[in-house]
C-alpha cells in the first residue's frame, strides 16, 4: 500500500473533537462519513450527498443528518464518536462494510440520542458482525425496521432474533442469514 494513502486513510478515521466543537456534530460527522466513502442525507432533503467537496455551505446548524448510507465504505469503530451529537438520525445502512464489527453496533446502540431517533437499520454482508452485536441493538427503543442479511458471524440466529423481538415488539425484522 502507498504510504501516503495509508496515512490519509488512517487520519480520516481519527475523531477530531476540536473540529466537532467548532463546526458542530452534523457537519463533522458528514465530513468523516464522506471521507470514508459513505453518503449522507440531510433532514428536509431527498438527495444523498456523496461528494465531500460538494457538501452544502451556509449556517452550520441548517444541515442535520437524517440518513447514513455506508455501503462499501471504510467506516469503523474508531470514528463512531462522530455520531454522538446527531439529533435527527433515523436511518443507517451498513452494507458490505468490511470494518463493521460487534463493537460498532454496540457503540451505535449505546448512543443515547440514537436510542430515541434511529428507526431503520440495515446490516448486510458485514462479516465481522455476530450474535453479540445484533443483541446489542435491543437498546434502540425507536427501531421499527431491521434488515439483516449475509452475516456469517451469526451462529444462533433463532435465539438472537427472539431476543430482539422480545425487547422490541414493534420491530419489523427482515432476515436472510
Amino acid at each position: 500500500m502507498n504510504r501516503r494513502f495509508g496515512v490519509l486513510l488512517f487520519s480520516s478515521r481519527v475523531v477530531d473533537y476540536e473540529r466537532i466543537k467548532a463546526i458542530g456534530p452534523d457537519r463533522a460527522a458528514a465530513e468523516w462519513l464522506l471521507r470514508c466513502g459513505a453518503k449522507v442525507r440531510f433532514l428536509g432533503f431527498e438527495r444523498w450527498h456523496h461528494d465531500y467537496n460538494a457538501l452544502p455551505t451556509g449556517p452550520l446548524d441548517r444541515y442535520k443528518i437524517q440518513g447514513i448510507d455506508a455501503t462499501e465504505s471504510c467506516i469503523m469503530y474508531r470514528g463512531f464518536d462522530h455520531l454522538d451529537g446527531l439529533q435527527h438520525l433515523e436511518e443507517v445502512k451498513l452494507i458490505r462494510c468490511v470494518y463493521i464489527e460487534d463493537g460498532c453496533l454496540e457503540r451505535l446502540s449505546s448512543t443515547e440520542v440514537l436510542q430515541s431517533t434511529l428507526s431503520s437499520l440495515e446490516v448486510v454482508s458485514c462479516g465481522n458482525v455476530s450474535d453479540k452485536g445484533l443483541i446489542a441493538l435491543h437498546k434502540l427503543g425507536n427501531l421499527q425496521r431491521l434488515v439483516l442479511s449475509d452475516l456469517p458471524g451469526v451462529k444462533d440466529r433463532d435465539q438472537t432474533l427472539e431476543r430482539l423481538k422480545t425487547a422490541l415488539p414493534k420491530l419489523d425484522i427482515t432476515v436472510d442469514l
